[in-house]
């Protein structure tokens, strides 16, 4: 009999911003692969939306309403969600914003509202869970798997997006210490850096022919943009316990434009 080497029953999931996008994306993956699934978003009926769908996999799964960009608010929906869970064994940090502004017209508000929703956000969730996970190495129970959605943009960023492309180099940063810190625990922390993916954030670039016809088809080397079930895949190994001895990485998945 063949081995479900992703089978990730028995495994709960964390999935902020996970009502739409590549955060729903992931949570079907993980649901498909038999993880139980908590959404975070802002959006009541985005979020249930997003939950029945989930549901239909036959896992469990609970939404829950929070406002990543507020401290309290994270702590607060992270020990909820343990408490109607049990336990968290995989978190992706995927809520954030985006902006594009010149340079000289950013105000500090906004600069730090985007570094809020962007990167203060995945300190605090990070800070929840490896409190969690590292109690639970006491216990006898280690492991646990952190991942953030961060963006190429942390690593080619491009003109007026300097507080995101500066949120996004962070999160990278943050995850890899994070992963030298407590991989003694069995915690391993990674981060995902998609390209350009069709989603609510991207709505105004795939309105621009020019845009899809200079770069996505020019400089994508898949000649075509990013999907949300496209981070599905990557998502499940990281969950799952083939990925026990992958930590502290950056993972690029942009169809090859950052290789343009």
């Amino acid at each position: 009999m063949p081995i479900d080497l992703f089978n990730l029953n028995g495994k709960v999931s964390i999935v902020t911003g996970g009502n739409g996008g590549i955060g729903l994306g992931i949570g079907e993956g993980l649901a498909k692969a038999g993880s139980d699934i908590i959404i975070w978003g802002r959006d009541a009926n985005k979020n249930e939306r997003a939950a029945d769908k989930l549901r239909e996999y036959g896992t469990r799964v609970l939404a829950l309403c929070v406002d990543a960009s507020s401290e309290e608010a994270v702590q607060s929906t992270f020990d909820e969600s343990l408490r109607a869970m049990g336990r968290i064994d995989f978190v992706v940090a995927n809520a954030g914003g985006a902006g594009t502004k010149s340079f000289l017209n950013l105000t500090t508000e906004e600069w730090r509202s985007v570094l809020g929703i962007n990167l203060d956000s995945v300190f605090w969730l990070f800070r929840a869970a490896c409190d969690h996970m590292v109690q639970r190495h006491k216990e006898g129970d280690p492991g646990g798997s952190l991942v953030v959605v961060s963006s190429v943009a942390g690593i080619r960023p491009p003109q007026q997006a300097e507080a995101y492309a500066a949120s996004k180099a962070g999160v990278i940063a943050l995850t890899k210490s994070v992963a030298s810190e407590f991989g003694r625990f069995g915690i391993r922390a990674n981060a995902i850096l998609p390209g350009f993916v069709r989603s609510d954030l991207s709505a105004h670039l795939q309105e621009m022919d020019r845009f899809t016809a200079s770069v996505i088809n020019q400089r994508v080397s898949m000649g075509r943009w990013g999907l949300p079930e496209d981070f599905a895949g990557i998502a499940v190994y990281l969950a799952s316990d083939l990925s026990k001895f992958h930590t502290a990485d950056a993972i690029v998945i942009d169809g090859g434009y950052s290789n343009s």
